[in-house]
């Protein structure tokens, strides 16, 4: 099985106490672990937008020596892009409103067989036909 991290999943190791639950689940998948382009670019841009110094550069570490090194980054691609409108269409029909980086990140976990592993479950929960876990519990 692989597991799909969303934006907040990539940034729990590098807050000043992460979650211990998380970390251990994190360790037990090691292998199985992606990242869609989605996440990669929120992720970047957070770094980018930090200030020079010595968190900033942790950070780059971070993304480059673990998560680029040890995760492949799936592409938001055709299937997806189907998958995320029609998606849209049926919670649109419903008045419900969603993210578009969340409904881009569901629809590449989706499309490629993953878990979503993200804090914010209730976000994601109303996608059809996606696995969305919450590992920090």
């Amino acid at each position: 099985m692989k597991f799909l991290l969303d934006t907040n999943a990539i940034a729990e190791p590098c807050r000043k106490a992460p979650s211990a639950a998380f970390l251990r689940r994190l360790r037990e998948h090691t292998g199985a672990l992606i990242i869609s382009s989605v996440t990669w670019h929120e992720a970047l841009y957070g770094m980018h937008r930090m200030p020079e110094g010595k968190r900033k550069q942790a950070v780059r570490d971070y993304l480059s020596d673990v998560v680029r090194a040890t995760m492949s980054v799936l592409p938001y691609d055709a299937t997806a892009a189907d998958w995320h409108a029609r998606e849209r269409a049926r919670l649109g029909a419903r008045g419900k409103t969603v993210p578009f980086a969340d409904g881009q990140i569901a629809a590449v976990a989706a499309t490629n067989g993953a878990t979503l592993v993200t804090a914010n479950i209730r976000d994601f929960r109303v996608f059809d036909g996606l696995r969305v876990e919450d590992w920090s519990r």
